[in-house]
């Protein structure tokens, strides 16, 4: 008996582990879940960042002109306040209108470790060596408004359709004078922007593309015969220069109620409208009988001069939606996706062509800047006649 115990006895010792063993198996649905440490990742796991975890956050890196001219300020507080509610590490610079200011905020920018720069240039032309910096580091640039050229660091270009703001400038004069159905002469004088700013060779010829034929046949006349480009820029886009230029235009030919007649003035911006409207007055225009004015930007000195007779129209740019948009192309940028573009063929900066997304510009007259500009938010009540 003991023998065949002892046989049995391993084989039995066997048996029982073995069950023991089966026993503490669980099914793989019961199993606990394994706690992982933080950071460690499953082999198969697609673990997903939780909301509102603190990261690093992109910089950009935004430079204005000047903060002296309402449109830029506009702009750059819309950036600023928009860039900064997506998460964005904002570093906002005005360069007071001086370029070799504007190469140092930019400089400093890059050094300080900015990802993406949005640049409205206060000259195109002299930004080529700093942004061979940016080039260098792989910083994504975006022209914002005025084209930067002659360097291929510029990634993208955010702006308004302008060669169509000069056309409806053009457009506006030629339906006021009605000179499709008038034999003429009109008399007329033109006054553009800054010859550094890409944009006047948009807004100047759209403009020409509707006028230039009657000047050809006669029905425009300009009374000092200052109609090129290069004639009729202004410094700075400055109202100052504009009105200094007009006081002279006025008395060479002498343009004054009791003169020489003077119909029109195409001025492509409100800054240089305001400066004209100024002399005009100081020559002794009155209100009733006063030429005919175009600007752009829809500046409220601008505004107030159209509801009180002034300046005939301006040109809406809505900058939030310019702003919007181009917070639109940074976030596009900063996560790796597609930036909105819907122009590839018209903007070329002198070495590539950059791709580009146009906002719509309107025109606003006294008949609709209250829709446009009281009722659409732009201005309160109180801005325009306070």
């Amino acid at each position: 008996m003991n023998k065949i115990l002892k046989v049995l006895l391993p084989a039995v010792m066997l048996i029982l582990m073995l069950g023991a063993f089966t026993a503490c198996a669980c099914d793989e649905d019961d199993a606990p879940p394994v706690q992982q440490q933080p950071g460690q990742q499953g082999p198969q796991d697609n673990v997903e960042t939780p909301p509102n975890v603190p990261g690093e956050a992109v910089r950009v890196g935004v430079s204005m002109p000047t903060m002296d001219l309402q449109r830029w300020n506009q702009d750059g507080a819309n950036l600023n306040r928009l860039l900064s509610a997506r998460g964005f590490d904002v570093d906002l610079q005005f360069a007071a209108n001086d370029v070799p200011t504007q190469v140092a905020q930019i400089e400093n920018m890059i050094g300080a470790g900015a990802e993406i720069l949005v640049i409205a240039a206060i000259d195109g032309d002299s930004l080529t060596e700093v942004l061979a910096q940016a080039y260098e580091r792989d910083i994504t640039v975006i022209a914002y408004d005025r084209l930067i050229m002659n360097t291929p660091a510029v990634s993208y270009y955010a702006t308004f359709d302008n060669f169509l703001v000069g056309v409806m400038q053009g457009e506006f004069v030629r339906d006021a004078l009605d000179l499709p159905n008038q034999d003429g002469p009109f008399y007329i004088e033109f006054f553009t922007g800054d010859p550094g700013d890409n944009n006047i060779n948009f807004f100047f010829p759209g403009a020409m593309s509707i006028l230039q034929p009657f000047l050809d046949d006669g029905t425009l006349v300009s009374p000092s015969g200052q109609t090129a480009i290069a004639q009729v820029a202004t410094i700075a886009w400055s109202s100052e220069n504009a009105q200094t230029r007009m006081e002279n235009l006025i008395a060479l030919n002498n343009l004054t109620p009791g003169g020489n007649p003077l119909h029109a003035v195409m001025c492509s911006n409100d800054s240089t409208a305001q400066g004209v409207t100024q002399a005009l007055r100081n020559a002794g225009w009155e209100a009733d009988g006063f030429p005919i004015i175009t600007g752009q930007d829809c500046d409220i000195i601008s505004v107030r001069n159209m509801i009180a007779g002034y300046q005939a129209m301006s040109v809406f740019k809505d900058t939030r939606v310019l702003a919007e948009n181009v917070v639109e192309m940074v976030a596009a940028i900063a996560e790796g996706r597609e930036v909105p573009i819907n122009n590839t063929t018209d903007y070329n900066n002198g070495v590539l062509y950059i791709p580009t997304y146009l906002s719509d510009p309107i025109v606003a007259t006294l008949d609709n800047y209250r829709e446009l500009l009281i009722d659409g938010g732009y201005y309160t009540e109180a801005e325009l006649y306070g």
